[in-house]
């Protein structure tokens, strides 16, 4: 398969529709996406594997050179749903204008892998001392299950990582994590006029949004990092549902929350300082407690700052690592053994919306310093392994 150009690559990334979505009407097989880069890729002398996550989403992993160590340029091959309608144009179709190219993926972010392409393009004839690879994953917009079934595989992937997500060409080496959870109360339904006719789920509900909010309190007092916007863990109350009528005790209600936590935090210790919190509620009540996460928690990530990669970045860049809210798939790539950087040239403010887009202003510069990257941990020696003193 021939390798387009530049932005050719781009408008044909952009068309092949790969929406993933917890809702079934909305999501899409990422198949054609990745089909398209293992195409690309091998024409340029890597090795793909597709790795078949679920029916019809799939990993590519493609690597060029081989032995331990080296670089992995990494991003995620699907996008969030669309409203056609909102946009000024089709978000299928690259479009030039502004100093811009808009489309749906260009900046979150099917558009870093055009970028890869291009760096390694004129490298390809000089001998790779330590292999790239290049690693698309499937579902991180919605259940991360390409970068969970990574991590659960526990093949080693390279030396260091980079996640093309949009940081407007800047590092980012903290990021915090998201559980999404349902809390859902069954009391017994009766006629209002005598309380002892049922258990009211509502009333329940009430006292489980009062625990709630005392251990975002006890959280936030005890939690805080200020390289943050936001530097305490967050707990949102997003959406509640429950009863049916005014004159009937309520049998029935259901939460749904976000929780944030900081680096150091651990999901399931949050977890359960919940659990411990409802079953007194249950008992005093006599309603049936159930909680349940809506989705498998994102754990926070931090990579050191004297690390290898986070200084190469700090000084390819020129700016200082720093911290966001939002949620990658760095935690799992880390966890094979890879120092991790999430650094790509978007903008995280124009994500997820229409009209979403990539300055070409930022082409150049990540495209010399994806270069950069490989050159140092590709085709240059390895640094030697420090000496132990016995």
């Amino acid at each position: 398969m021939p390798v387009p150009n530049l932005k050719q690559t781009f408008a044909e990334l952009i068309a092949a529709p790969s929406v993933s979505c917890t809702q079934p009407g909305w999501d899409q097989s990422n198949q054609l996406v990745i089909e398209r880069l293992a195409g690309w890729l091998e024409a340029l002398g890597f090795h793909c594997e597709m790795q078949q996550v679920a029916p019809g989403k799939f990993n590519l992993l493609a690597s060029y050179g081989s032995g331990p160590g080296g670089l992995v340029l990494a991003g995620h091959s699907d996008t969030v749903p669309f409203d056609a309608a909102r946009w000024t144009a089709d978000p299928l179709t690259l479009r030039e204008a502004d100093d811009r190219w808009y489309g749906l993926g260009s900046c979150d972010m099917k558009g870093f892998f055009a970028l890869a392409i291009e760096a390694v393009r004129p490298l390809l004839d000089q001998r790779f001392r330590q292999p790239l690879l290049i690693l698309a994953t499937c579902d991180e917009e919605s259940s991360m299950s390409g970068a969970r079934a990574l991590a659960a595989a526990g093949r080693p992937l390279g030396r260091a990582a980079v996640i093309g997500e949009p940081t407007g060409l800047r590092p980012v080496r903290l990021h915090k994590g998201i559980l999404m959870e349902r809390i859902a109360i069954e009391g017994q339904s009766g006629h209002s006029s005598n309380p002892a006719y049922g258990r009211s789920a509502l009333e329940a509900m009430h006292e489980v949004l009062g625990e709630l909010l005392a251990l975002r309190g006890q959280w936030q007092a005890e939690y805080r990092n200020p390289l943050f916007n936001v530097p305490q863990p967050t707990l949102n109350l997003g959406c509640i549902h429950g009863g049916d009528n005014p004159n009937r005790i309520c049998a029935q209600c259901a939460l749904e929350f976000d929780l944030r936590p900081l680096p150091g935090m651990d999901p399931e210790q949050l977890r359960a300082a919940i659990r411990s919190k409802l079953l007194p509620v249950a008992e005093r009540r006599g309603v049936r407690i159930d909680y349940q996460p809506l989705f498998p928690a994102v754990p926070p990530f931090e990579q050191d700052a004297q690390s290898e990669l986070v200084r190469l970045a700090e000084r390819l860049t020129g700016h200082a690592s720093e911290a966001v809210a939002f949620a990658t798939e760095a935690p799992y790539l880390q966890q094979l053994g890879c120092e991790t950087l999430v650094l790509g040239p978007g903008d995280i403010a124009c994500a997820h919306q229409p009209d979403e887009y990539l300055e070409l202003s930022r082409i150049e510069p990540t495209v010399t310093l994806l270069r950069d990257l490989i050159r140092h941990y590709c085709l240059e020696p390895a640094a030697p392994a420090p000496q132990v003193q016995v």
